[in-house]
Formats: C-alpha cells, sequence, structure tokens
C-alpha cells in the first residue's frame, strides 16, 4: 500500500488538498487554505519527481510561509472574525438633540427613531432641538458636533 501511495504522490497530494479546502470552506478560518495551496504546490513537485523528502519539507515551509505572512492581510481585508451592526451606519449622519447637552456632560440624541445618551465631541453644551452630526461611537454613547 506505502509503495502504491508513493507511485502516485501526486494524487495524494491532490486529495490533501481537497480534503483541506473541504475544511476551509466549512470553517471559514483562513487556515487550512495555506495548507491547501502548499499541498498543491507539493503535488506540482510530485509531477516534477521531486523526491519525497523534498515535497514534504516545501509543503511545510510554503503553508508556514503563507500562514504566517499573508493570512493576517486576508483577515484584515476581509474582516473575518468581525461582526457588522446596524451601528456601523451611524457615524456620518444626522440627529436631534431630544434632552440638552451640557458642557462634559451626557445629554440626548434621537436618531432613526432611536434615542442614544451623546456627548460634544469637544465637551462643549448643545441645546434641545439642535441638529447633529455624528462623529463615532464607543459603547452606547455617541460623539457628536453641531450641525453648521
Amino acid at each position: 500500500m506505502a509503495e502504491f501511495l508513493l507511485e502516485h504522490i501526486q494524487f495524494v497530494w491532490l486529495g490533501i488538498a481537497v480534503i483541506l479546502i473541504i475544511i476551509e470552506a466549512s470553517t471559514m478560518g483562513l487556515t487550512t487554505i495555506w495548507f491547501a495551496l502548499g499541498a498543491l504546490i507539493s503535488m506540482v513537485l510530485a509531477f516534477l519527481n521531486l523526491p519525497i523528502v523534498w515535497q514534504i519539507l516545501l509543503f511545510l515551509v510554503v503553508s508556514a510561509i503563507l500562514l504566517i505572512f499573508t493570512r493576517p492581510v486576508a483577515v484584515k481585508k476581509l474582516k473575518i472574525g468581525s461582526v457588522k451592526t446596524n451601528s456601523d451606519n451611524i457615524p456620518g449622519q444626522r440627529g436631534r438633540v431630544t434632552q440638552d447637552i451640557k458642557e462634559d456632560e451626557k445629554g440626548l440624541v434621537k436618531i432613526n427613531g432611536q434615542i442614544w445618551s451623546a456627548t460634544e465631541v469637544n465637551g462643549k453644551a448643545v441645546a434641545k432641538d439642535t441638529y447633529v452630526i455624528i462623529e463615532k461611537i464607543e459603547g452606547v454613547t455617541l460623539y457628536v458636533r453641531a450641525e453648521e
């Protein structure tokens, strides 16, 4: 059996790559895909009749390099693990002060039919019924500036 596998090692590498791709598709963790690419490169090396030791060594080296150097970039670009919420769309929108925002204190702002606690970004006071632009959100507090 071992002899048969060694004679057809390129198909073993292809099988490993397929299995790793299936695992990646089911987990979406961006981990096993790099090993699948390493297996595909080793498959090409097997077709070129490189010794099995070199195939395994290059599989490990290529997979590790891809995992270490490209995974963080891919995770960041694809935003793996981050959950978008409706509050992500609020910065830049316009709201109306429903309770005075006093200097360095919180007031209330209505935006999209919801009331949020809010503070002025520079600590200034903002009167009730003033329209504001939401600069950012931290927790459940809006940081706003008066609309000009």
